[in-house]
């Protein structure tokens, strides 16, 4: 993890990770309809309708965050198409292309300038972050049950179509792009600018799959045996996130309307995986969680293996579902090793680099862009990233004492 110095630069590098993620959307949405025609070919209308469904629901919700978004911009960020232009390319569900279109003209005319003005490239970090964002709802909201499904069809059938391949390779692809993305982005607001090395991009990767694979699994095995159960199963715990979101309290989108919405795409996210939505220290949350998680995934394996049949022929995965505990736990592990030595806070506190924030509270060894850097800062990422990377004055002395850095994405 390496500190880099001076004003941020747009990269040709930065442009074609930005063009390689819009290509993966446009990939992700190919399989979809692929998977969607063969399961109806097939007489799995059903099937094919949830496909469709999925895709369709976090397509609605994310766009209409985008929209939301435009609403609430400064003017001089706004698009340059008319209102009612916009408002038909949301509709039709073409506001997410049409944002990575606007960023790649941007990264193109960043990278040929021989010198960009700041204004320009916070202009260009603004729209980043925004697509960013979008892309990590649309993943959890779409690619991860999607994921569940297409591993409860292979179970179902026994069997898996080259369209089922293709469906788990490019939803695997869109959740690691999403999360190493998302938080990439989340890193450009410390000022230090402390950059995702390979070896702490490759364990945040890892501690994410360990965790999120396991979760996948068990609620497949719990859809195998009971199909429907999943019918009830799934509002009841996105229920009970929601309730411990609005309990935390967020402060993302403008309005408390919107907010709502936010907090409920959150909740789905946390039904898979782990995400930080509120200030301070992470620890106690995070126990809470995990531990809620774990034994609600305990619960769901163990009903499979209690209930299935002696002769199931389904025999050959209690051993993928007895090593489900461990791949959970090593998740933990390597996500305490990656907070202990390879997250900003710990490398600035190894700096002895405080900077105050308010009168309340201190952030140890990390400054965030505020109004001095960029021109224009995305408000929305901003608080984000200071719900991650910022640790309160009571969080100092664990970080003195060399215990793992508690602020967790």
């Amino acid at each position: 993890m390496a500190a880099r110095d001076g004003p941020p630069r747009y990269r040709l590098l930065e442009l074609l990770l930005t063009a390689a993620g819009a290509a993966g959307a446009v990939l992700d949405l190919g399989a979809d309809v692929w998977l969607a025609v063969g399961y109806a070919r097939a007489g799995h209308h059903g099937w094919a309708a949830l496909v469709l469904a999925l895709l369709g629901a976090a397509s609605l919700a994310t766009h209409g965050c985008s929209w939301l978004w435009y609403g609430t911009d400064p003017p001089a960020l706004g698009p340059r198409l008319p209102r009612r232009a916009l408002a038909l390319l949301h509709l039709l569900q073409l506001g997410y292309a049409y944002r990575c279109l606007c960023a790649l003209k941007m990264g193109w005319k960043l990278c040929r300038a021989k010198a960009a003005s700041e204004q320009e490239q916070s202009h260009m970090a603004f729209l980043s972050h925004d697509i960013s964002m979008l892309r990590l709802f649309e993943t959890f909201l779409e690619n991860t049950p999607q994921l569940t499904l297409l591993l409860y069809v292979i179970l179902r059938t026994n069997k898996a179509e080259p369209s089922q391949g293709v469906g788990i390779c490019t939803a695997v692809l869109c959740v690691t792009w999403s999360l190493l993305d998302y938080h990439q982005s989340l890193r450009s607001f410390l000022q230090d600018k402390y950059e995702l090395s390979l070896c702490s991009s490759f364990i945040y990767f890892l501690w994410n799959l360990f965790l999120i694979c396991p979760r996948i699994l068990v609620v497949a095995l719990f859809a195998l045996l009971w199909p429907y159960g999943i019918v009830v199963h799934f509002p009841l715990v996105w229920l009970a996130m929601f309730f411990w979101v609005n309990m935390q309290g967020t402060d993302f989108m403008e309005s408390p309307g919107p907010e709502q919405l936010y907090r409920a795409m959150v909740a789905v996210i946390l039904y898979f995986s782990w995400f930080n939505v509120a200030k301070g220290r992470t620890l106690y949350r995070s126990i809470i969680y995990h531990s809620f998680i774990l034994v609600d995934s305990i619960l769901l394996a163990v009903s499979w293996l209690w209930c299935r049949s002696p002769s199931d022929e389904y025999l050959y995965l209690i051993p993928v579902v007895s090593a489900a505990l461990p791949c959970y736990v090593l998740g933990l592990v390597l996500r305490l090793i990656y907070y202990k030595w390879l997250h900003p806070n710990v490398r600035a506190q190894q700096q002895d680099r405080y900077d105050e924030v308010d009168a309340s509270g201190r952030t140890v060894g990390l400054e965030f862009r505020v109004g001095s850097a960029p021109a224009v800062v995305n408000r929305r990422m901003q608080w984000l990233a200071q719900t991650q990377f910022a640790v309160s004055l009571r969080g100092e002395q664990s970080l003195l004492n060399g215990t793992a850095a508690d602020t967790a994405v």
